[in-house]
């Protein structure tokens, strides 16, 4: 019974006794990151990646964290090429300004942003500081760049946009004490900001014949969440944002109207009391909505330890890991062929793998877990159309095909870089490169009998 509380469903019949922990052997036949890289060079808590595109390689890129430095990678060596040092606490956001065809300078550009109240600017070629930023009030917690009309913003207590050559475009009066915590670019020369459990709508008013000034005016106010926004961003058309509390919502991108809401992530017996079931249930870290990321066909949400998968063309949830980690997932990313990568609190990277199955009984989906489409508890007085749409409805199920051991700590976030492999950043001050064994293998194969070419010695082995 305690289990069906807290997980929001009954388990299916024979995995009750088992641990909901996914686990996999030491032979992780799909798993082909088997060769590791360990980098070390910050003296903190590594929580930022970013890939950098400098000289149109695909390859560089930087790490930032709490110890207040930028360190600029190659992710094929495995090369320290830069360090970046200018702030005095920790860093809180950090973006790239790619070069624009329009603009004299065609570097590129670094913004970080600190608890030291700075944004510094830095050139990607040189690591030189462009500039460094001190005018703020508060501690700019996110930076968002729209290329398309060349600006960047910087988000705190208030609302700045900035041109190019760093010159303060405008900016709103103090929003909130809370701050910005997130913002995503809308249609229409419009931001979405993530303010508390506000969700503000900007637009910027760009300069016209009539009229050279730059204005930033507030359009609506959104408070359809009843808790803290943790994630926000753009999907298939929409945005999406999610709550400390694990509110899930889907918004226009263009009315900015709620096209999907739910926070029902556990649905308690009507036979128990309910204090005791709000006291077992209602864990804000257990369904707490860390991240996304997506597709074009899903969005894929961190809801506490767990990962689900919702399709925009069945309108459903299609498969769920209620237990993915141990601990909290803190950051997700899609891979191809139907993979997706996790890392989590508790010092562990997982690789899953996205599978369809096909439902041969009409079973009731399980109670609780975004169930405003249609899934969720099943009306007992259902229709029949509606229990034969479900005997051919194809579900999925996300199978764990790789466990990527090596951080001693909470792993922050991660980038993925195709043949280059996959770079973590952890709590325990590290980065690690994991590679492909048998690409690797390959290459150093080649590379030998390259050297024995060049001097002859195969030709002589021959």
């Amino acid at each position: 019974m305690l289990r069906w509380l807290i997980g929001g469903g009954r388990e299916p019949q024979g995995l009750a006794e088992k641990s909901p922990l996914q686990t996999v052997g030491e032979e992780q036949s799909r798993n082909p990151y088997t060769e590791l890289l360990v980098l070390k060079a910050h003296h903190d808590i590594v929580r930022f990646l970013v890939q950098l595109d400098v000289n149109l390689t695909n390859f560089i890129f930087a790490s930032a964290g709490d110890d207040g430095i930028v360190i600029v990678w190659n992710a094929q060596t495995g090369e320290k090429l830069l360090e970046l040092s200018g702030h005095t606490q920790k860093i809180t956001a950090i973006t790239t300004f790619p070069s624009l065809k329009s603009c004299e300078e065609k570097n590129q550009l670094i913004l970080t942003a600190s608890a030291d109240r700075t944004v510094i600017v830095w050139d990607c070629d040189t690591g030189s500081q462009v500039r460094r930023l001190s005018c703020f009030q508060s501690t700019v917690k996110c930076l968002t760049v729209l290329q398309r009309l060349e600006v960047w913003l910087s988000g705190g207590n208030d609302l700045c946009v900035w041109n190019r050559k760093l010159e303060l475009l405008c900016k709103t009066s103090h929003i909130s004490d809370t701050g910005i915590s997130a913002l995503v670019e809308i249609p229409n020369n419009c931001v979405a900001a993530a303010v508390g459990k506000e969700l503000i709508i900007f637009r910027l008013v760009t300069p016209t014949e009539g009229s050279l000034e730059w204005d930033i005016i507030e359009v609506k106010r959104l408070l359809d969440h009843q808790d803290n926004i943790l994630s926000l961003i753009n999907v298939n058309g929409n945005f999406v944002t999610g709550s400390h509390i694990g509110e899930l919502i889907i918004w226009d991108v263009l009315d900015w109207t709620v096209q999907a809401y739910e926070r029902n992530f556990w649905d308690p017996s009507p036979q128990l009391d309910i204090q005791q079931e709000v006291k077992l249930c209602q864990k804000p870290n257990d369904v707490s909505i860390h991240t996304f990321t997506c597709d074009e066909e899903n969005v894929f949400a961190a809801v506490g330890r767990g990962l689900y998968v919702y399709n925009f063309q069945t309108k459903r949830v299609i498969a769920c890991q209620k237990t993915a980690h141990d601990s909290n997932v803190l950051h997700i990313t899609k891979l191809p062929n139907r993979q997706l990568t996790s890392c989590s609190e508790d010092g562990s990277v997982r690789i899953w793998e996205l599978r369809e199955k096909q439902q041969l009984v009409a079973e009731p989906a399980p109670t609780g877990f975004f169930n405003m489409w249609g899934f969720g508890r099943v009306n007992k007085q259902a229709s029949q159309p509606v229990k034969k749409q479900q005997e051919n409805a194809t579900s999925c199920s996300l199978e764990l095909i790789g466990d990527l051991i090596g951080h001693s700590s909470s792993v922050e976030m991660f980038l993925y870089f195709e043949d280059h492999g996959l770079v973590t950043c952890s709590a325990d001050h590290l980065i690690i490169l994991w590679k492909n064994g048998e690409r690797e293998s390959a290459l150093r194969s080649l590379k030998l009998f390259q050297k024995l070419e060049e001097n002859g010695d195969l030709y002589r082995a021959a």
